[in-house]
């Protein structure tokens, strides 16, 4: 959430955009796969794919808390709108529509009886690392290259100086 960066609460945050940036550095680091939750007996389940004309005739539910950037997903809108996706999941395990998410949400909120099949064509969730714009420090820069994959010994970014190298009981013995 950017207001815990921007109270201090901590130094960066991973963050799903869009999002309001203001004040705050962003870079985008990956894009997630669209899925829809479906119970495991469920006609979605028999292929590897979805459209979003496949569930045209399904309930999809759209809770408060939705991280995809639509005004609405696709299939026949139920009559509520349900308040966290944790409770979307509860109706989809019974039996009451389905649910499009990001799939690290469909993995966090995994069910036994619960499966889900990945959505073409459908806005995707981008994650972000962000932080304060005024706080560029050299730590932030070595986290910012550990993020992107980088280690110490990469050539970009700062090197660290050479550790003293420890004399051996046996340079000692030669140099008496």
């Amino acid at each position: 959430h950017a207001d815990v960066v921007r109270e201090r609460a901590a130094d960066a945050v991973l963050l799903r955009l869009p999002t309001d940036r203001t004040g705050l550095h962003a870079i985008p680091l990956y894009t997630e796969t669209t899925v829809v939750v479906a119970p495991k007996d469920h006609v979605v389940t028999a292929v590897d794919e979805v459209s979003p004309d496949d569930l045209a005739d399904d309930v999809v539910l759209h809770p408060l808390d939705d991280t995809l950037d639509w005004e609405r997903p696709p299939g026949r809108p139920a009559i509520e709108r349900p308040a966290t996706t944790a409770d979307a999941v509860e109706l989809v395990a019974a039996g009451i529509g389905l649910l499009v998410v990001p799939q690290s949400l469909a993995r966090l909120h995994h069910r036994r009886d619960l499966t889900y099949r990945p959505l073409t064509g459908v806005p995707q969730s981008r994650v972000a690392l962000s932080w304060l714009e005024d706080e560029t420090t050299d730590l932030m820069e070595q986290f910012i290259g550990i993020v992107r994959g980088r280690t110490v010994n990469s050539t970009r970014g700062r090197q660290p100086a050479p550790a003293p190298k420890r004399k051996r009981a046996e340079d000692k013995k030669t140099a008496a």
